[in-house]
């Protein structure tokens, strides 16, 4: 064996037992059907094309964008909080780590405020619970550095309802919705960011998404009433 191949298994070796500690230290000591290392988005193909068109888009300062997946893609911003300079950044298959890589066509609008709803994608590929709020926390760093004058406000990940036909079965992983939630809730306190409840507007008495707010148990169906809902609340608190 070379010096450079020993080094190599070396280094996986080292990198593999710190994943698996990683694993265990946080309670998720279950197997996986994922790499912990795996940072790829759901959608990469799509992601990079519709990033391709958001930055060919003409910089607009000074506005309000909503940053994250599907489940910001499908909500039609502008329309519904009555703001034409309202901005959609959501990405389908968005993950924690390529969100990470793309905050910069973010950041170069040097946003009045952001609203950010990330991570669902991360539980889906059984990334670590911590490592997902340690990512958002890294996500809020460049943000506040990047464009000092943002207002950012944290939102939580929303329920799950495995019961509803067609639910997508990776996702069924309701208890890491709640301790991410916990985790990222008590790290925005930490560092003064605004962390935003929104999982409880749309929970049934089972704690489960409301099957009225959606069609497949994962996303708001936009043509419900779920994304008004969450503007409603918005705007309530005066984020908006």
């Amino acid at each position: 064996m070379s010096k450079g191949t020993f080094l190599q298994n070396f280094s996986l070796s080292i990198a593999l037992c710190l994943a698996n500690s990683l694993v265990q230290v946080h309670g998720q000591s279950h197997a996986t059907n994922q790499r912990l290392s795996d940072t790829i988005p759901f959608i990469p193909d799509y992601g990079k094309s519709r990033l391709t068109l958001l930055n060919a888009e003409p910089v607009t300062m000074g506005r309000t964008i909503f940053v994250g997946n599907s489940i910001t893609e499908m909500g039609d911003w502008k329309t519904l909080t009555g703001d034409s300079t309202v901005l959609n950044r959501g990405i389908s298959g968005d993950i924690t780590f390529s969100l990470l890589l793309r905050l910069p066509e973010v950041i170069r609008h040097q946003p009045a405020r952001i609203f950010l709803l990330i991570g669902i994608n991360d539980i889906g590929k059984d990334i670590p619970d911590a490592v997902i709020v340690e990512n958002i926390m890294k996500i809020a760093g460049n943000i506040r550095s990047g464009s000092p004058s943002t207002k950012l406000y944290i939102q939580s990940i929303l329920p799950l309802n495995p019961d509803i036909p067609g639910f997508p079965q990776h996702y069924d992983k309701q208890g890491h919705v709640l301790n991410t939630n916990v985790l990222l809730q008590a790290a925005c306190k930490a560092r003064g960011i605004e962390f935003l409840n929104i999982h409880d507007l749309f929970t049934d008495s089972k704690g489960k998404l409301d099957q009225q707010y959606t069609s497949d148990g994962l996303h708001l169906d936009p043509k419900g009433t779920g994304y008004q809902k969450w503007v409603a609340y918005l705007k309530s608190g005066k984020y908006l």
